[in-house]
């Protein structure tokens, strides 16, 4: 109704004022186009009513409008009785959907159709706010319960099925007043032709002057008094009429006395209309005084003529004081159209932010909150903007809707896989709680910390579960560790001090081995040693790398000693049998054997030199480079103790 429509339906009507305006009073033509202003203004009106009462709702109202329709409850076109009806002032916000049930019986009972449509408009809004409100709380109950939205189906509502039978009730008496209204413009338009008819006859009249002007002034009346006409016929049923009047002013030239009585009682009351059109000018209700203003022009038309003298300046007063009115009246909703426009800018541009916030690639809970605090605030300012121009106004509406509606029906699909996630979380946390269970009366402390501190990073890499499951799953699979480890805890306090005690029993058998005569005893003596040391348990944690490394350096001293004893003894015995050695063939035999053993000596030694690079690259490799670091020692003792017994030949050679 509004928009477009507007700026062409505005400016018709005051064309069509300032048109009818600019005749005189009394002309036949100037009642017949102020006719048709008046009607074309009882539409301006409505439909400046329209927009008036549109830009009281709320965005709640626009859903309650929206789910009205979709329920059928659609009030169709409004008659000219309708029209003229004002929007009821009382809140309905506070009634439940039962009070206003209520409300819409009594209404039905108790006052005339044709008055009801306002307060039906009003109780049809209030009560689907009602009961949006309703099905949206049992939408969330049954959503918080388990279920999805999909599943989810309204229950029926015994109110509303009673309030679509009394707006079923409403419609079948309003389509009656209507059929009856029409019949009712039909006998109308009959009687006023028969009016006319009696007009016409009057002038053929043989009767005296008072009685011809007696039985015209009763037509006048009867004329007056007979109601409204079909649309279509109003404009030529006015002029003929009109046409009929003049012919009897002039043709039975009342005479001067009853004329001049007349046109004073004309005269004062157009001078009465003039002023209260010029109080309208003054009049804040710019919507009321522009209906009033068309009453206004009804009564003027139905005022007979006045004296020449006073008829222009009558017409021009009251012209002038209708002109303020109607541009005022006009100027109010080209400001409202302006505002309007912007309305429909701003929700423009809010739509465009919904529908990129909908396509928006979100992957957490995290981004999902957010772009739902998000839409919360561009919901909370579309409230605060008025209404667009009508015919834009449910399109624009349905647009940011549609874009809402998929904004979290993704949101839903997220959350359906997040449940779905937090379902496979949840076995897997239970499984882990299972494992840890198990663990948790293990003696095997070694092997079972490591288990443990592997169960507890797979706790932790594995996501969230529901809500209602969180804090027992978390408090069971933590019971589990804190058992473990408090035993583990519990064993180490003993071993602590037997640890300390084996300390004590080490450290006094270094003391005996460094006091032993390694050379008396031998071998066996440090293997009895070695034995001893390794019956001897755990030494505390923070000694032991100290106490191995001191033990580990009086053994390799007692292998120095013996094996340095073991050299001197056999380069003696090499010595005796070279001296016994005959001729200097067996002098050099042995001298080439031994100087062969060397070279390959000398070749193993670089063969195990070279393997080393290759087992640095293997697993376990520490172990397997200081096994061969032995045998290179060992050879290089070997080669040296080999070289000496080459230079004692040298000298028995030299002798």
């Amino acid at each position: 109704m509004w928009g477009e429509d507007l700026k062409h339906t505005t400016m018709t009507t005051e064309k069509n004022n300032l048109a009818a305006l600019s005749e005189p009073v009394g002309n036949v033509a100037e009642d017949a186009q102020k006719t048709t202003n008046v009607e074309v203004n009882n539409e301006q009106t409505q439909e400046n009513e329209d927009s008036t009462n549109a830009m009281s709702e709320n965005f709640a109202d626009e859903e309650a409008a929206l789910a009205a329709e979709e329920a059928g409850l659609d009030l169709g076109e409004e008659t000219e009785e309708e029209t003229t009806q004002e929007t009821p002032e009382d809140s309905l916000a506070e009634l439940g959907e039962a009070e206003l049930v209520e409300l819409f019986a009594r209404k039905l009972e108790s006052e005339p159709v044709q008055r009801l449509r306002p307060v039906v408009e009003a109780v049809k809004i209030a009560f689907y706010k009602q009961h949006r409100a309703k099905i949206e709380a049992e939408r969330k109950a049954f959503v918080e319960a388990g279920g999805t939205e999909e599943e989810f189906a309204p229950q029926p509502d015994e109110y509303e099925a009673r309030f679509k039978e009394l707006f079923a009730v409403y419609r079948t008496e309003r389509d009656r007043y209507i059929s009856e209204l029409e019949a009712s413009k039909e006998e109308n338009l009959k009687i006023k032709l028969a009016i006319i008819e009696e007009l016409k006859e009057l002038i053929k009249s043989e009767e005296t002057m008072n009685n011809t002007f007696n039985r015209f002034r009763e037509l006048q009346t009867r004329w007056k008094e007979t109601g409204l006409v079909p649309q279509q016929s109003v404009k030529d049923l006015w002029e003929t009429y009109n046409l009929h009047v003049e012919n009897f002013y002039n043709f039975i030239k009342i005479n001067k006395e009853l004329r001049d009585l007349d046109l004073k009682k004309n005269y004062e009351t157009k001078l009465s209309l003039c002023e209260q059109a010029e109080e309208l000018t003054l009049d804040t209700q710019i919507i009321e005084a522009f209906r009033k203003l068309q009453k206004l022009h009804d009564e003027w038309r139905e005022t007979g003529p006045v004296a020449l003298e006073y008829k222009e300046a009558l017409w021009e007063r009251f012209k002038e004081a209708s002109s303020r009115i109607n541009k005022r009246h006009q100027e109010h909703f080209e400001g409202i159209k302006a505002e309007q426009t912007k309305n429909l800018a701003l929700k423009t541009e809010l739509c465009e932010k919904t529908e990129a916030l909908t396509s928006r690639p979100m992957l957490s809970r995290k981004d999902w909150n957010k772009a739902s605090d998000e839409l919360l605030e561009i919901q909370k300012v579309w409230k605060t903007i008025g209404f667009a121009p009508k015919k834009e106004n449910n399109r624009i509406y349905e647009r940011f809707r549609a874009a809402c509606d998929k904004f979290f029906e993704r949101k839903r699909e997220f959350y359906a896989g997040v449940k779905n996630e937090m379902e496979h979380n949840l076995e897997v946390k239970l499984e882990l709680c299972a494992e840890a269970e198990a663990l948790a009366m293990s003696e095997d402390w070694k092997h079972a910390t490591d288990e443990l501190i592997a169960l507890q990073t797979r706790w932790k890499q594995t996501g969230p579960v529901a809500r209602r499951h969180s804090d027992a799953i978390w408090k069971r699979f933590r019971a589990a560790c804190d058992k473990f480890f408090e035993r583990k805890a519990a064993h180490f306090s003993t071993v602590d001090s037997q640890h300390e005690e084996n300390l004590k029993q080490k450290q006094a058998l270094l003391e005996e081995m460094r006091a032993a005569d390694i050379k008396a005893g031998g071998f066996e003596a440090i293997k009895e040693f070695q034995r001893r040391w390794s019956q001897i348990g755990f030494v505390p944690i923070k000694q032991k790398d100290a106490i191995q490394k001191e033990y580990k350096a009086i053994v390799d001293g007692m292998f120095a000693t013996l094996r340095s004893s073991e050299r001197d003894r056999s380069m003696n015995r090499f010595k005796e049998r070279v001296s016994n050695m005959k001729g200097g063939n067996q002098l050099r035999s042995e001298r080439e054997r031994l100087y062969n053993k060397v070279r390959q000596m000398e070749q193993d030694i670089a063969l195990l030199e070279n393997n080393i690079g290759f087992f640095s690259k293997s697993k376990n490799a520490e172990a397997l480079i200081a096994d061969v670091r032995e045998k290179i020692e060992r050879t290089k003792r070997d080669m040296a103790d080999t070289i000496e017994k080459i230079r004692l030949i040298d000298e028995q050679e030299a002798k």
